[in-house]
């Protein structure tokens, strides 16, 4: 089905207010975030770990999101996963990528036992954390492992992705299930756009892996930072919308990659370098995309088009999806 056709904007006639909204946004303190809970660790095996588990559970009110990535660190913690400090020979530090190393579901579930995140269950981070261990000790890293699928050839980072999930989900789930579900839980964690998903926490994840600046980390070398796509949300489509960066209305795949190749035309190199400001300008509540009051308080009003939202009356009882 082909786009709507929606007028857009000369691009780079946006690219100074962006770029200013990125240098506002472009430090460790400049909003609440899970970022700021992987940078704690310095270890990039840690970061990798820590990164994956973080962008996994990022789905929800960002203070719940908080807590649940807090208290998954904490039961990972406290179940074992440590390695030697280093201010001393018997001092101790957490280690997460120790402890996917070591973790064995028989062994570890119970210490997960009541860990909910609104609808992923214990049993799914068991899983998670069952996979990305197979991960490790088939491909040394995450990075290795979702190398074994790049495809260099690729527009976007889309097949990759795709090939990294279906490669996933075919790893042993037995071990943390026993009967494995027809749709378990843990497939929530390894969308694919083949499948038409955004695959926001996907390339949440990656972002952060790939990129690097005061925030991202920049940890990973054999993904090009060109290849991302940008994360799919409620916010980045408000404010990717209000832009015209987009002539989608429906969010998946599409609207990704098509906001994507809008901010290509910005940054070749660097597509989703304004992905962290644009996210949270909109969980600032500060764009009037159609609402009443549309760029008052907006950093990018003039070079945005808010809509005024009106209702039309109608007889027919609406629902809300």
């Amino acid at each position: 089905m082909r786009p709507p056709a929606v007028p857009t904007l000369p691009v780079v006639s946006i690219r100074p207010a962006l770029d200013r909204l990125y240098l506002e946004f472009n430090a460790p303190d400049s909003a609440v975030d899970p970022i700021h809970i992987v940078r704690r660790y310095s270890r990039p095996d840690d970061q990798e770990v820590v990164a994956f588990c973080a962008s996994a559970l990022a789905f929800g009110r960002v203070s719940s999101v908080m807590q649940s990535i807090e208290r998954l660190l904490g039961i990972m913690g406290s179940a074992g996963g440590t390695q030697p400090g280093p201010t001393g020979p018997g001092l101790r530090r957490e280690s997460p990528a120790a402890f996917v190393r070591q973790f064995d579901p028989r062994r570890h579930a119970g210490a997960f036992e009541g860990f909910v995140h609104r609808w992923t269950r214990a049993v799914d981070v068991v899983a998670l954390l069952w996979v990305l261990r197979q991960m490790l000790d088939r491909s040394g890293s995450i990075e290795g492992f979702f190398a074994d699928g790049l495809d260099s050839q690729a527009a976007d980072i889309g097949p990759s992705i795709d090939s990294f999930s279906t490669r996933a989900m075919a790893l042993d789930l037995r071990a943390a299930y026993g009967r494995v579900p027809a749709r378990p839980g843990v497939g929530y964690f390894f969308p694919r756009p083949s499948t038409g998903s955004g695959c926001k926490r996907l390339n949440l994840f990656l972002r952060w892996m790939v990129r690097h600046d005061a925030l991202d980390l920049g940890i990973w070398s054999r993904v090009s930072a060109a290849k991302l796509v940008v994360p799919l949300d409620t916010h980045i489509i408000r404010v990717g919308r209000c832009l015209r960066l987009t002539r989608y209305t429906s969010p998946g795949w599409k609207m990704a990659q098509d906001i994507t190749a809008s901010l290509r035309r910005l940054n070749p190199e660097d597509p989703v370098k304004y992905d962290f400001s644009m996210c949270h300008l909109g969980m600032m509540d500060a764009c009037g995309f159609e609402r009443a009051k549309r760029d008052s308080q907006c950093p990018l009003r003039g070079v945005c088009r808010p809509r005024a939202h009106t209702r039309r009356r109608s007889r027919r009882p609406s629902v809300r999806p």
